[in-house]
């Protein structure tokens, strides 16, 4: 065999090696990024059962409203406000109550006007109708503005009450430390699918 043969039969084994070794670390990452990301669902999951628990100590009809709804979301945010602007994110997950299919999800707010202080609070979102769950989970949702809407007592002998209507067919519940706030400011907040959990 020839040193030019043998050099470079050398370098073709190294360059295998080479490859093999970095096949090896990718699918070993591709293991943590799982393992990490199936954590993370878990973690999301038991938050959405203390958010609904809490909602149900808190409001006991909103259990029969969410078991007859088409789907629900529960998100848990954490707002930071600083002067003149803000911001908060939070994560959750929406259910499909028919299907039971999960789809993971992120909100993203931006806050306008004075302040200073951070606030904590979970919302329980309740479809009343598949395409207004459907509508949530693949297009995403918008709350614009600092608008606020009083917690309704109406006309559905009490079975939202407590939830504020934001559309056809969609209420939102927002839960503080101190309960169901009967208020509810709809900040600039976006709605939209976790692409790293999905």
């Amino acid at each position: 065999m020839t040193k030019a043969v043998s050099a470079s039969l050398l370098i073709l084994s190294m360059m295998l090696m080479s490859s093999t070794s970095a096949v090896a670390a990718d699918t070993k990452d591709d293991k943590k990024k799982q393992a990490e990301a199936e954590k993370e669902r878990q973690e999301i999951r038991k938050l959405s059962k203390d958010i609904l628990a809490r909602l149900y100590k808190a409001q006991p009809s909103a259990k029969a409203a969410i078991g007859k709804a088409a789907g629900y979301a529960t998100f848990s945010n954490f707002g930071l406000k600083i002067f003149v602007a803000g911001s908060g994110k939070g994560e959750g997950v929406a259910v499909n109550n028919k299907t039971k299919k999960e789809t993971f999800m992120k909100m993203f707010e931006i806050q306008a006007g004075l302040g200073f202080g951070a606030k904590k609070f979970s919302l329980v979102w309740v479809f009343e109708t598949s395409q207004a769950f459907d509508t949530f989970v693949n297009s995403g949702w918008e709350l614009g503005g600092q608008a606020s809407a009083a917690a309704s007592t109406g006309d559905k002998g009490g079975a939202l009450q407590g939830a504020v209507p934001i559309s056809q067919g969609v209420w939102l519940y927002q839960l503080t430390d101190k309960g169901v706030a009967l208020e509810l400011t709809a900040k600039g907040t976006k709605y939209y699918k976790d692409d790293d959990l999905n």
